[in-house]
């Protein structure tokens, strides 16, 4: 006789990795880069305006990535974000700014948040840089892991 079992469905739940993580930044404008990575959307990151600001965040390990997740500030300006780029990979050239692309923001609405999904990328760092003479502010980043084959779950 053959035995048979019925299983259950996989069911996954998505872990925000971000916040075991270590954030820094290009500068810093009164507002620290773990700031974002607090898990309170309503306390933000501040560089100072210069070339090319970024973000940078180190989550320790090495992991695939599905999304990345960004929250912009509810009180002005949420153009400072528009044509900010989402990078991730293993290299600090160019403070992690030069690794593959996951996302380009085109724009998010003030106080909202955006997912961007990250097929098959990896890496230990999360970039975010703004290309030009701005400010960068993010006032949430959530990375949700990822599995070879851009599955959610193993």
């Amino acid at each position: 006789k053959m035995k048979c079992s019925l299983k259950k469905p996989m069911q996954c739940e998505l872990q925000n990795i971000a916040i075991k993580g270590k954030a820094v930044q290009s500068s810093t404008f009164y507002f620290q880069a773990n700031s974002a990575i607090d898990n309170i959307d309503t306390t933000c990151t501040h560089t100072k305006n210069e070339i090319n600001p970024w973000w940078r965040l180190d989550l320790m390990d090495n992991y695939y990535i599905s999304t990345v997740t960004i929250t912009n500030r509810a009180d002005c300006c949420p153009e400072r974000l528009d044509g900010a780029e989402i990078h991730i990979g293993n290299s600090l050239e160019n403070n992690g700014n030069n690794n593959p692309t996951c996302a380009v923001i085109t724009s998010i609405p003030i106080g909202a948040s955006h997912s961007y999904s990250c097929p098959d990328m990896e890496g230990r760092y999360v970039n975010i840089i703004v290309p030009g003479d701005r400010y960068l502010t993010l006032c949430e980043v959530e990375v949700y892991r990822g599995f070879p084959g851009n599955s959610r779950c193993m």
